[in-house]
């Protein structure tokens, strides 16, 4: 059963196009909004293409529960879990998408490099110890939720990573670093077949049996999980994509918006603009309409004015 789909990221993508056509940045912040939204585009269409893979495998099954791009936070750790299923045995399978139509190297380390075609090869970090540390996050969510087995059982969680079907993969031998777990997308039905069938044993399929729980039960779960999601804020940018405060300021003056601007930051007069939940976002404070990054900059350019917060070309006006 489909519990959760991915987010819509059409608005983050929005604002990173935008902000490709502003004059106002350095080449630093160009450079990070083109990676950035390569990376995005590209770990969308994986996602997307591993999600229907997925859901042609299960989602018409009452047996397991399926989740797509579940963001948790524990203890301020976060897990982003691309793909997770859940099974009515309280078995759970994570899985980590990289959308790799390259060629992709495992050395005998469990080191991951990446070549597209005669390109340079770059390492990333590893998909699978990646997705092992959501596991540590997302197991101390499920004891604060209260979702366990039978007689104090505990979930057993799988791993893999799921690659674009037209991926290159080149292994080490399987004495060397067992790669079993990295597949092509396409692969997961026949994957989790050979899962179960080879690494399996008859104690944890009995295991298995005695913690069995309904689909009632198990639907129960999967969306206490989806509750628990936490997306991303899609306009939020890092620090060094806002312009630095220019050195000279124009004086405030007695109707300035700086004064609006830090009542709205807080009812606490003494708290700084910087817990302002809009702090630094390209959204008017005052009526919540979306802004350009050179009005963002003009504001934050203008401290004084402005409170150190960002306003539309309409509210602005108002300080004039």
């Amino acid at each position: 059963m489909l519990i959760k789909t991915a987010d819509d990221k059409r608005k983050r993508i929005q604002l990173l196009n935008d902000l490709q056509q502003s004059t106002q940045l350095d080449a630093r912040q160009r450079q990070w909004l083109r990676e950035e939204l390569d990376r995005l585009q590209l770990g969308l269409q994986g996602e997307r293409d591993a999600a229907y893979y997925i859901d042609n495998w299960l989602k018409d099954s009452s047996n397991s529960a399926v989740l797509h791009d579940l963001r948790v936070s524990v203890d301020g750790e976060v897990a982003q879990i691309d793909h997770l299923v859940l099974h009515r045995t309280l078995q759970i399978y994570l899985f980590e998408t990289k959308c790799f139509s390259g060629h992709l190297q495992i050395n005998e380390h469990g080191e991951f490099t990446v070549r597209y075609g005669n390109t340079k090869a770059y390492g990333i970090p590893s998909p699978l110890e990646q997705s092992r540390r959501h596991e540590r996050v997302l197991t101390r969510l499920l004891e604060r939720l209260d979702i366990t087995g039978r007689a104090g059982l505990k979930p057993v969680f799988h791993h893999a990573v799921l690659l674009h079907p037209k991926a290159i993969i080149e292994r080490p031998k399987p004495n060397a670093f067992d790669t079993r777990d990295v597949i092509k997308a396409d692969q997961i039905a026949s994957w989790h077949e050979r899962y179960v069938n080879e690494r399996m044993g008859v104690g944890a399929t009995f295991g298995m049996l005695m913690n069995v729980h309904s689909s009632d039960t198990l639907k129960s779960w999967a969306e206490k999980l989806a509750r628990q999601h936490r997306p991303q804020d899609p306009l939020a940018l890092p620090a060094f994509m806002a312009p630095r405060p220019a050195k000279s300021a124009q004086p405030a003056t007695a109707n300035s918006v700086e004064a609006r601007a830090k009542s709205e930051a807080s009812p606490q007069a003494t708290q700084s603009v910087e817990d302002h939940p809009l702090y630094r976002k390209l959204e008017c404070v005052k009526c919540h309409s979306k802004i350009s990054y050179a009005e963002g900059k003009f504001c934050w350019n203008n401290p004084r004015r402005f409170g150190g917060l960002q306003f539309c070309r309409a509210h602005q006006a108002e300080a004039a």
